[in-house]
């Protein structure tokens, strides 16, 4: 059941999630790479959202002070991401716990073992999940909500959109459920609940806020492209992914990045997370097929930072959702936030007119 209520900011609407949570609005900023930084995570949360923290290319140690910096620009709820299988992402994860982060949004792989720490300290979880069979695996292991991935999203959604994979997953569990993939306002919000969300995620229109680092080149780029204009393929980063259709994307889409290239480029990406090079190589024998994933991933990481941080999109290429031909306008994350409450009320009004 909703519940509108507006104050000096706008309104705000309550569902199981944000009383759960105890935000004021059932919005998400996912944890994006690059993107999802400190500023843009507060900026989040002040506005009535959850802001969560992106630790994929973050050392412990930038982990640690990254959670101070959002502590000192906010009092609210936050979050930190974290993709399991990735180097260094566990550690992080401990480095979340210890500092009692509020809520801890796992990722690709097992994490009955955060849920089990959060919750000594009141904690909340989010499990990321793009199947039926993650998605009760991670209800049984004691998660708070799901952030379900739909296939219009930017970077690893999964193969059913939206439309079909969020209310089948809402059918089959007990929790809240974040929908995510598609959602860049308030007819995607009220889309959203009608499919038995609680809350969405709109990772690709908050990249494209004033607050957000991406550079104004992939901004620009954003509010100029429709949403045809993406790419959806495994030969990127060696899992299904969605960027931005560049001519950069359609040459390194057509075919895998060779293997022994990869595993050069990969170096840099290990010493970001600070991984010792010895045990990326010992893991090439130990373990092939998950270290050849992580390699095609870590190779990634140039391109991903060459568009997102240097807006260089004729050499980079950019993650981003379908959602993005449906945003207009580069804005602050207040405006932005306010603007979907609001027109998410009038479209509530419209249909009850009815």
């Amino acid at each position: 059941m909703l519940n509108n209520t507006s104050d000096q900011f706008g309104i705000f609407m309550k569902t199981r999630f944000t009383e759960l949570f105890g935000i004021e609005n059932p919005i998400v900023l996912p944890g994006m790479s690059w993107i999802s930084v400190p500023e843009l995570v507060a900026a989040v949360c002040n506005a009535g959202g959850l802001g969560i923290l992106a630790t994929g290319p973050l050392s412990q140690t930038q982990t640690r002070a990254a959670i101070a910096k959002i502590r000192s620009l906010t009092d609210k709820p936050f979050g930190i991401g974290v993709t399991l299988m990735m180097p260094g992402a566990k550690e992080n994860a401990k480095i979340a716990l210890e500092e009692q982060v509020p809520v801890i949004n796992f990722s690709l792989g097992k994490g009955d073992w955060i849920v089990q720490a959060a919750k000594e300290y009141g904690g909340k979880v989010i499990a990321t999940v793009v199947t039926e069979k993650h998605a009760l695996a991670a209800e049984r292991a004691g998660v708070d909500a799901l952030l379900v991935t739909g296939h219009e999203a930017a970077a690893h959604g999964g193969e059913v959109t939206s439309l079909c994979l969020v209310p089948n997953i809402v059918d089959l569990v007990s929790i809240p459920v974040i929908a995510a993939g598609g959602f860049s306002d308030g007819r995607g919000l009220v889309a959203a609940l009608a499919l038995g969300a609680d809350a969405v995620a709109m990772g690709s229109r908050f990249a494209t806020s004033n607050e957000s680092p991406v550079h104004n080149n992939v901004k620009n780029a954003v509010v100029e492209k429709r949403v045809a204009d993406t790419i959806y393929s495994k030969n990127f980063d060696g899992l299904y992914a969605r960027v931005m259709k560049t001519p950069m994307a359609q040459k390194v889409t057509q075919k895998p990045m060779n293997f022994f290239v990869a595993v050069l480029k990969s170096f840099k990406a290990a010493k970001l997370v600070d991984m010792p090079l010895w045990k990326l190589l010992i893991g090439l024998f130990a373990q092939f097929d998950k270290i050849k994933l992580l390699t095609l991933f870590g190779a990634a990481t140039e391109k991903l930072e060459a568009a997102t941080i240097h807006g260089d999109l004729e050499n980079g290429v950019q993650f981003i959702g379908q959602s993005q031909g449906l945003i207009r306008s580069v804005d602050s994350v207040q405006e932005i936030m306010t603007k979907i409450m609001e027109d998410a009320k009038k479209v509530t009004n419209s249909i009850s007119e009815y």
